[in-house]
């Protein structure tokens, strides 16, 4: 269950890092880019792409099975 709890801290955390970064970048914005250029720029960074591999993270750590003393709710 540990290992469960992990995988899941450590995917929102990567989520909150990626957002913070997509959030900062909306500053692109105010020189002049239209939305697909952001959305553009958004996809070519890696540090977005925490938002994308954190989420993935979080919905792998929920459907991992327990061990046989797992409480299962």
């Amino acid at each position: 269950m540990s290992l469960k709890i992990l995988i899941f801290l450590f995917g929102f955390g990567l989520t909150v890092i990626g957002l913070n970064y997509i959030v900062i970048y909306l500053n692109l914005f105010s020189i002049g880019y239209n939305f697909f250029e952001y959305v553009n720029f958004i996809i070519r960074r890696i540090e977005c792409l925490n938002l994308v591999f954190g989420i993935i993270l979080m919905i792998i750590s929920t459907f991992i099975k327990g061990g046989k003393n797992e409480l299962y709710l």
